[in-house]
């Protein structure tokens, strides 16, 4: 499998269903040079824990699981 596919697993299984809880989702928009840009969406759009989210919970899960991806960026 490549990066992106091992990303959008990780998104599907684990990223989106707790988002979802608060009606938001993330999807990947690209990968390059371990940078991963992803576009929040639904309630995550404009959250203001929308930061701490990306980091402490989307970022987090990703690196954990693909360590090739060295940053998260929201989009």
């Amino acid at each position: 499998m490549g990066v992106l596919s091992d990303v959008k697993k990780v998104i599907d299984e684990r990223i989106n269903p707790g988002l979802a809880l608060d009606g938001g989702s993330v999807e990947i928009v690209s990968f390059k040079e371990g940078v991963l840009k992803v576009k929040m969406l639904g309630g995550c759009a404009g959250c203001p824990m929308r930061q701490l989210t990306l980091t402490g919970f989307i970022e987090k899960a990703i690196k954990d699981e693909v360590p090739v991806v060295e940053k998260v960026e929201a989009v």
